[in-house]
């Protein structure tokens, strides 16, 4: 009888036959292989290459990138389904392969054709992608960056730095936002331009030793007079910021498809202890008190993945001003992973606080769901000015 709820609440939404098989693939994947090394990465806090080897053996970042330029072409619910799995097997994996998704999206929607037929078969080859954007003083308010891009002849001169960048010490191909300079400070100079493993100047000052997520690099850069050829800029100088919402768009969906892994492994795991684990005589699962909860987050975590199949709908339709839209999402989806982590810690006692299960680490991961693309308290501010009138 569970297991028949659970697959009913699990309902895909509709995918091609390809699709499906992919996604059964990265099931299996995610069962036998991810999931099991999860616990150590998180120990040890080293990079999960194996992890990776095994991802790109599938050729999951084909899925992402058009056929045209060696990839497959699958759909954004295809790939948010994926993101989906791998997050409940081992967030950290799942969190690398969707950045690589984050930074190359841009590079889909934008680029030239010289600049698709050079860059996009290698991510389609498994190369790794990261978004930088973030900086100590422009976190929440990204335009207030102050990364400078100077054109010098052929060449542009990159200085600066980012900090929080998701495999940035790692990538092999990084969308970096700055402003141009001969466009002064404003939000109208923000740019963006694709900086390659193994440039000159880019150096990784630090990776975090962070709460959760401990196996997924995050770094500090410094960009020390960085010359990147004319030919990686994305787009005219001064069209940063139409690229940066853009992404934001398509990452946000992506970053709450995340946060639905990780809450429905914690309620999984919930689920499981609860009609094992006995009380007074009674299985814990049978106590009334217990059953609303399990009612409440149910429901909560079904109607939340109901959203993001409607997101994933209007992404493939073609609609582009979906930030309300995603915006809800991330913020619910996030939420909703720190709430039914922390009630899985409950629900399991004092077990729930040892690391020998999963959801003492489930609920570290969950954390940084509400703070990175935009902490919820941003979130909210945009949804709710969404609904006044302009005059």
């Amino acid at each position: 009888m569970i297991a028949t709820i659970f697959n009913r609440l699990d309902a895909l939404p509709p995918l091609s036959e390809e699709e499906r098989q992919l996604w059964a693939s990265v099931t299996a994947l995610c069962r036998d292989e991810i999931a099991p090394r999860a616990a150590h990465y998180d120990r040890s806090g080293d990079f999960p290459w194996d992890n990776i080897r095994a991802i790109n053996a599938l050729g999951l970042n084909a899925m992402f990138v058009p056929a045209a330029y060696g990839g497959a072409g699958l759909s954004y619910a295809a790939y948010l389904a994926c993101v989906r799995e791998i997050a409940a097997a081992c967030a950290a994996t799942g969190i690398i392969w969707a950045t690589n998704f984050h930074a190359t999206k841009p590079l889909v929607d934008f680029a030239t054709e010289e600049q698709k037929k050079r860059l996009l078969p290698r991510v389609a080859a498994g190369a790794i992608g990261a978004l930088a954007i973030t900086e100590p003083a422009a976190g929440s308010d990204a335009t207030a960056m102050q990364t400078r891009f100077t054109p010098a002849g052929d060449d542009i001169i990159v200085s600066g730095g980012k900090t929080f960048i998701s495999n940035g010490d790692v990538a092999d191909l990084m969308l970096v936002f700055g402003k141009w300079a001969p466009l002064g400070d404003g939000r109208g100079a923000i740019s963006a331009l694709y900086l390659e493993k193994g440039t000159p100047g880019l150096s990784v000052l630090r990776t975090e030793d962070k709460l959760g997520h401990r196996a997924a690099s995050t770094a500090a850069l410094a960009f020390d007079d960085c010359r990147v050829p004319r030919h990686n800029l994305l787009g005219a100088p001064g069209d940063g910021l139409q690229l940066l919402l853009a992404a934001l768009n398509k990452s946000r969906p992506s970053v709450a498809a995340h946060a639905l892994g990780i809450a429905r492994a914690a309620f999984d795991d919930a689920v499981a202890y609860i009609n094992e684990r006995r009380q007074s005589g009674r299985r814990i699962v049978e106590f009334q008190g217990i059953q609303f909860l399990l009612a409440d987050l149910a429901t909560d975590l079904a109607m939340c993945d109901a959203w993001l199949w409607h997101v994933a709908r209007l992404v493939d339709q073609g609609e582009d001003e979906i930030a309300v839209e995603a915006s809800m999402l991330k913020l619910r989806a996030s939420d909703l992973a720190m709430r039914i982590a922390t009630e899985a810690v409950q629900l399991h006692g004092g077990y729930g606080y040892i690391k020998e299960y999963r959801v003492e680490r489930l609920l570290r991961d969950a954390k940084i769901t509400q703070i990175w693309e935009g902490t919820n308290q941003i979130h909210r501010q945009l949804i709710g000015r969404a609904f006044i009138a302009r005059r």
